[in-house]
C-alpha cells in the first residue's frame, strides 16, 4: 500500500553491508524504501523485515543495474508500490575482483564499468526524471556511493575498480551542476576501509586486519558510519550541499 506521507528513496544494492545499513537508517528516518538486489533476495527480505519492524513500508525489488530495461523496471515498481521517487541512494558495485592491472581481464573490466558507471548513470537518469522541477517534479537528492580509493588509486589490488570510482566522482560534480536549478543536490559518500564482507568476499578475509594499520584512526569503519553521511546528505540539514564528495575513512 502506497504511504505519500513518507517520501520513498531507492537503495541499489541494498541487501548487505553499506545498502542494508544504509536502507534501515532511511527507514527509521522516515523514508519508504525500496530495496534492489541483484542475486540475494534471501539478504533483501531480511532487510524488509527490518524495514517493516521500523514502520517503513519497503519492498524487495530484484535487478541489475548495468540492464536498462531492469533499471526501468525499478523505478516503476517503486513508484507505483510505494509512491513517487524523491531520493535516490546508488549503492549498487562490483569490484572486480583483486587484480593487477597486468593481470586483470577484459570480463572483470567490462563488468565493473557497466555496474559501477552505467549503473549509477541509468539510475540517476530516472530519478531525474522523476525529481526535475524541470519535468514537473517536486525536486529531490541522489548520493551516489563512491570510495576513497579512486583518491588512493588502488595500486596492487583493484585499480579498474578505483578508475570506475573516479567516474562516478566525475559524474557527481557534473551532473550536480546540471540540476541545481531544478531541485535536485548530488553528492556522493567515498568511504575508506569499511568492515563488510567485501573482504572475504574478493577473497582476501584478511585485509581489515592488514590494512588497520594504515588508518590514522587505527580502525576500519562501520557500515552504519557510512550510511550516517549518506543520511545527513539526503537530509534538509545539507539543503546547501551539492557537488561534495564526502570522504568517511578514519583519516586514510
Amino acid at each position: 500500500m502506497r504511504d505519500e506521507n513518507r517520501p520513498t528513496v531507492i537503495v541499489t544494492g541494498a541487501g548487505r553491508g553499506i545498502g542494508a545499513a544504509t536502507a534501515i537508517a532511511l527507514g527509521a528516518g522516515g523514508y519508504n524504501v525500496a530495496v534492489n538486489f541483484a542475486a540475494n533476495e534471501t539478504a533483501a527480505e531480511r532487510v524488509v523485515e527490518q524495514l517493516a519492524a521500523l514502520g517503513s513500508k519497503a519492498i524487495a525489488i530484484r535487478g541489475d543495474v548495468s540492464r536498462e530495461s531492469d533499471v526501468l523496471r525499478l523505478f516503476e515498481t517503486a513508484e507505483r508500490t510505494l509512491g513517487p521517487v524523491r531520493a535516490l541512494v546508488n549503492n549498487a558495485g562490483v569490484t572486480g575482483g583483486f587484480a593487477r592491472v597486468d593481470s586483470v581481464t577484459s570480463a572483470a573490466i567490462a563488468q565493473v564499468l557497466a555496474v559501477n558507471v552505467t549503473g549509477t548513470i541509468l539510475c540517476a537518469r530516472e530519478a531525474v526524471k522523476r525529481m526535475s522541477t524541470l519535468h514537473g517534479g517536486r525536486g529531490g537528492a541522489i548520493v551516489n556511493i563512491s570510495s576513497l580509493i579512486a583518491r588512493i588509486g588502488g595500486a596492487g589490488e583493484w585499480v579498474h575498480y578505483a578508475a570506475s570510482k573516479g567516474a562516478v566522482n566525475t559524474f557527481t560534480l557534473g551532473l550536480a551542476r546540471e540540476v541545481a536549478a531544478e531541485g535536485i543536490r548530488v553528492n556522493a559518500v567515498a568511504p575508506g576501509l569499511i568492515d563488510t564482507d567485501l573482504h572475504a568476499a574478493n577473497g582476501a578475509p584478511d585485509r581489515i586486519e592488514r590494512m588497520t594499520p594504515s588508518i590514522p584512526m587505527q580502525r576500519a569503519g562501520t557500515a552504519e558510519e557510512a550510511a550516517a553521511g549518506v543520511v545527513w546528505l539526503l537530509s534538509d540539514a545539507a539543503s546547501y550541499v551539492t557537488g561534495a564528495i564526502l570522504e568517511i575513512g578514519g583519516g586514510r
